[in-house]
């Protein structure tokens, strides 16, 4: 694990989130996309040292639904930068975590992911991020 990537955070919608970041908090919004292979609608949020993603669900079957149905808005997950991807995947595996996604699927932005299933960690959901494909990966 390199550094924390991003913190994601569920929200119910961010239209009425962004403002709250941006005009409270005085944090930048970077950008906002949809993340089809998850049903989510994201945005990137700067908050300096770290990225908040906020997440918002695009279909009342996605994860992240499930997720604000049970807790309700807050922190999702911890997203960390890692490089070789696959290769952090079979390591962890080796160590006896055991991972939701068995190989990486892309994320936000076109990055690698994979998740780590909170049952190994504690009860924290942990995310993989690999942005070494990416030109110009610096947000």
């Amino acid at each position: 694990m390199k550094k924390v990537d991003h913190i994601g955070i569920a929200v119910k919608n961010l239209d009425a989130s962004i403002p709250f970041y941006e005009k409270v908090l005085g944090l930048p919004l970077l950008r906002i996309e949809e993340v089809h292979s998850e049903n989510v609608k994201v945005a990137f949020i700067d908050a300096g040292n770290v990225k908040l993603e906020l997440l918002e669900p695009l279909t009342n079957d996605s994860a992240i639904a499930t997720f604000l149905e049970k807790k309700g808005e807050g922190i999702h997950h911890v997203a960390f930068s890692v490089e070789g991807i696959q290769a952090r995947i079979d390591e962890l595996k080796e160590k006896g975590m055991n991972m939701i996604h068995e190989t990486p699927k892309t994320g936000a932005g076109g990055a690698e992911v994979a998740f780590m299933h909170p049952k190994s960690s504690f009860g924290v959901l942990y995310e993989l991020c690999d942005k070494t494909n990416i030109k110009g990966a610096n947000s």
